[in-house]
């Protein structure tokens, strides 16, 4: 059974960082293309960042050298280090694959303070 379960966020001060976990379950995450998507209040689910199968890197202009995805194919687990973090960044973060006809994390809230 394919499973996506993202932990790691929290509350943090504008500036400040979280590490965002996407433990999975039922497949190799570096045979396939996983995405890191947020969702703010009021906003549209945006894609943040992906990698895939070969391990090609793709990160949204306004993450750009603040954010790092990683995988540990070791354990099946995507990473996402999220630096300098902004208020406006705040929402709800989730991993989803590609793979399977697309499946997704229940999410994680991420929450910055000013």
């Amino acid at each position: 059974q394919v499973q996506l379960v993202e932990s790691g966020g929290g509350s943090v001060q504008a500036g400040g960082a979280l590490r965002l976990s996407c433990a999975t379950s039922g497949f190799t995450i570096s045979s396939c293309r996983m995405e890191c998507y947020r969702q703010g209040p009021g906003k549209e689910r945006e894609l943040v960042s992906s990698i895939d199968g070969w391990g090609r890197i793709v990160y949204s202009d306004v993450v750009k050298g603040r954010f790092t995805i990683s995988r540990d194919s070791a354990t099946n687990t995507l990473y996402l280090q999220m630096n300098s973090l902004q208020t406006q960044e705040s929402g709800v973060y989730y991993c989803a694959t590609t793979c399977f006809g697309g499946k997704w994390g229940q999410g994680t809230q991420v929450t910055v303070t000013s």
